[in-house]
């Protein structure tokens, strides 16, 4: 089992992504990376904090490799976009991947590069993982719990259609 933080903007969003992913044991929507002592949605959202809005992804990586978590992560958000994700703008937002094992740096750093190679402007940061502080559980499983939310019945199914089109062997069932 391996353990990945990723930031792509709202945390609703990645986490209904990684949801769907086979060997993806868990998904827990939260905040890292600020300078506060403690992060909550309000003060996160404020941008008072220097929190990022994160998945903790816990996955199987003999069923899932990082590399292939990773492909996910950056086909289903905008890497290039400095603080902001679609109508999501502030720093709460922006793209970021926290590691959470020295060894999984390089696979990281790889990634982005691949993506450069490629021409793609990729802005996202890349850091070892502190203090994750978990989001209220409200935020946990929300669109599975609030399917008539209008942000997510906007900003969701383009991802899902996404990661069923490019990942699909790697689709739950």
């Amino acid at each position: 089992m391996q353990t990945i933080v990723l930031g792509g903007g709202c945390f609703w969003c990645t986490e209904s992504v990684f949801l769907s992913v086979k060997g993806v044991q868990s998904v827990v929507s939260g905040y890292m990376g600020g300078d506060a002592v403690s992060a909550n949605y309000e003060a996160v959202c404020g941008g008072d904090t220097g929190h990022v809005e994160v998945i903790k992804v816990e996955f199987d990586d003999s069923v899932v490799p990082l590399e292939v978590i990773l492909d996910v992560f950056f086909a289903t958000h905008d890497p290039t976009t400095m603080d902001r994700q679609g109508n999501d703008v502030g720093s709460q937002y922006r793209s970021v991947v926290f590691y959470t094992e020295e060894d999984q740096k390089p696979t990281v750093d790889r990634t982005i590069n691949k993506l450069r190679d490629m021409g793609i402007n990729v802005v996202t940061e890349v850091h070892p993982a502190v203090e994750f502080y978990q989001a209220e559980e409200a935020h946990q499983d929300f669109f599975n719990r609030n399917p008539g939310q209008a942000y997510c019945n906007f900003a969701i199914p383009p991802k899902l259609a996404k990661l069923r089109k490019e990942f699909s062997q790697y689709m739950v069932s």
